[in-house]
């Protein structure tokens, strides 16, 4: 037993933790299984986490499909590992620590806490120079087996972890779309809003979501949300969109270039997925206007590259992951700015794992699904 863990009467101890677990093990593409597996026992310096939530996100959806991001494709080799408990969205319970792990993240017992997806090496160039989140070495939680992801009762922070707590009041779910909503604010933060800007976001699933939050928050002239699906257009207004847009119905790029006087927009976010998105993205813009794509795409893209240089000399900028948002995110969803019972859709245990990937995968009948081993 670790010294610290009897510091809170109202924490698990060892001996009242089982000794097996149920967890959902990636065996390759479109091999998911639910196992009993040995519960994790952390090393000096780590945590052990009850998982009270865990997201299921579209780049977990591409992963169970086998997209070549993931697996490999002759050209790029595979980044996704086999044996491995998915999950990198989560919220959970700190049920046991020793003082290293207390002093590095100032945590204690029974604190509910979250972590960002990467687990940084610290010490490549990039951890270095401070761009932690470009890691050249990293583990993101739930891809490798050095970090086994939160689609389980529990798992374990491991030293280098980036650890945050979160309030107690908010319900499971919420507490873990911290972290698709600090990565949502960190493709605002990259677009670099300005008060005159037409911001225009591209897919109103959870990261369009949160990037239309973000965008409000900097104070544009006008934030547009496009996407195929009423539902989730109604949640963009209610997020901040000034305006929403069917594509399925409205000719966006027309829509768009009648409000600017011609121009197009300023800022386009590409939060969709899908790659004709990206087109759209760069025929909507105004010259010299700034292009962020943050999806994770199953198929290629094809684009006319001229349009990026020649005709508009455009601003094109990745972005990944939610490095230094995550306080900011935390804060956002505390404060009831947004209309979390509306996002967090679907609650499943986690045996209906597959109903989950199925929901998500549908694009329509669900924003934000959570399980709840």
């Amino acid at each position: 037993m670790s010294e610290s863990a009897t510091a809170s009467p109202s924490a698990s101890s060892w001996s009242e933790i089982p000794q097996t677990m149920t967890a959902v093990i990636c065996h390759g593409p479109e091999d998911y299984r639910l196992e009993d597996v040995a519960v994790p026992r952390p090393a000096p310096g780590e945590a052990l986490i009850k998982v009270e939530a865990a997201g299921i996100c579209a780049s977990d959806l591409k992963c169970y499909h086998g997209a070549p991001k993931f697996w490999g494709d002759g050209i790029r080799p595979a980044w996704a590992e086999t044996e491995v408990i998915p999950g990198h969205e989560f919220a959970g319970t700190v049920v046991e620590l020793d003082a290293e792990a207390r002093r590095q993240w100032d945590i204690e017992l029974g604190d509910r806490v979250v972590a960002e997806q990467i687990v940084p090496c610290r010490d490549c160039r990039y951890c270095l120079t401070g761009h932690y989140w470009m890691c050249a070495r990293n583990h993101i939680f739930g891809f490798k087996r050095g970090a086994p992801g939160a689609m389980a009762e529990y798992m374990i922070f491991s030293s280098n972890s980036l650890v945050h707590k979160v309030p107690r009041e908010l319900p499971p779910a919420y507490a873990a779309f911290a972290e698709p909503l600090s990565c949502a604010l960190h493709a605002v933060e990259r677009a670099g809003v300005g008060f005159d800007d037409v911001v225009v976001v591209a897919g109103c699933g959870p990261i369009g979501l949160g990037m239309i939050a973000g965008a409000k928050a900097k104070n544009p002239r006008l934030v547009i949300g496009l996407d195929i699906a009423p539902d989730r257009l109604s949640i963009a207004s209610e997020t901040g969109a000034d305006l929403v847009i069917n594509i399925a119905e409205t000719d966006a790029l027309t829509k768009i270039k009648d409000l600017t006087g011609g121009y197009g927009a300023d800022i386009y976010l590409e939060a969709s997925g899908h790659p004709s998105a990206v087109e759209q993205g760069l025929n909507i813009l105004r010259k010299l206007g700034t292009f962020v794509e943050y999806s994770v795409f199953g198929s290629g893209a094809t684009i006319d590259w001229t349009i990026i240089g020649n005709e508009k000399e455009l601003d094109v900028r990745g972005a990944h992951l939610g490095p230094h948002c995550w306080p900011a995110a935390i804060r956002m969803i505390e404060s009831g700015r947004l209309p979390m019972e509306k996002i967090c859709t679907h609650q499943l245990p986690l045996a209906d794992f597959k109903a989950g990937l199925d929901l998500v995968g549908s694009g329509t009948e669900s924003v934000k699904v959570t399980l709840i081993p």
